[in-house]
């Protein structure tokens, strides 16, 4: 994202790491799923764990700090991991781009050790902020998401794989509120789609920034003056348990 963005984005994540580690033994192994560049990694190594990371692409993990193990296949089954090899595994915001999640999830389930913790996070397709925004919702976003989950169905995919649901978390400060603002902004018939969206991230030096400049203010104020209604939005989804994006927290259950 552009510099400011990105500063807002890392220290609210410094939360969500505090919030992934908690009940994994010290010195714990942990994979990420779909681990990216690597932030979550290297996050997790500064706290100790021994990380390790999936990725489908060598572009997408260039950079990914070197503390973490990281496997370039095209599944997670291809990275042939030993059963119960890890205390934690972390799926974070990947599970609805897959053409497997099923098999995805068996997987999962063999190579966490027993009683081991899972974190899958995915867009709720139950939510109120989904129902409401329809087709303009944020997190719809495809083509790039092939799946997209009601709260029940992932609860359902994760007992039928072999876990048992600890936790569900409708919170979150990085996801809800933007996807709300984008969602409200999607339903104007005059500006670009995700544009918002669009306009936050960082360019290569030289590129223009999109849009034009009069949608580029239109874009930025709209968004400032919806924020806080999407704040307040975003409080009263999570208090009905109807979080726009929701994480659950499941055990491997099992020997």
């Amino acid at each position: 994202f552009q510099p400011l963005v990105e500063r807002v984005v890392r220290a609210i994540g410094s939360r969500h790491i505090r919030f992934l580690a908690r009940g994994v033994p010290p010195g714990g192994r942990i994979l990420d799923v779909g681990c990216g560049r690597g932030v979550l990694l290297s996050e997790l190594a500064d706290r100790g764990f021994e990380t390790h990371g999936v990725e489908r692409s060598a572009a997408a993990a260039e950079g990914a700090d070197p503390r973490a193990t990281i496997r370039i296949v095209p599944e997670l089954a291809a990275a042939r991991y030993p059963d119960g090899h890890f205390d934690a595994i972390v799926i974070w915001h990947v599970l609805e781009h897959l053409r497997e999640p099923v098999a995805t999830m068996r997987e999962m389930h063999r190579i966490l050790a027993p009683g081991g913790k899972l974190v899958v996070a995915v867009p709720n397709f139950s939510s109120l902020q989904a129902r409401r925004s329809g087709a303009a919702w944020f997190h719809l976003d495809l083509p790039r998401h092939v799946f997209h989950f009601p709260l029940e169905t992932l609860r359902r995919l994760l007992v039928d794989t072999g876990f048992s649901v600890e936790s569900e978390h409708h919170f979150s400060l990085r996801q809800n509120p933007f996807g709300d603002v984008q969602s409200r902004l999607n339903l104007r018939g005059d500006l670009p789609r995700n544009g918002l969206y669009t306009l936050l991230h960082r360019r290569p030096p030289g590129e223009p920034p999109p849009f034009d400049a009069a949608t580029r203010r239109r874009l930025l104020l709209a968004g400032l003056l919806l924020a806080p209604r999407a704040m307040l939005a975003t409080l009263r989804e999570t208090a009905l348990r109807s979080g726009a994006t929701v994480h659950v927290v499941a055990r491997r259950t099992g020997p």
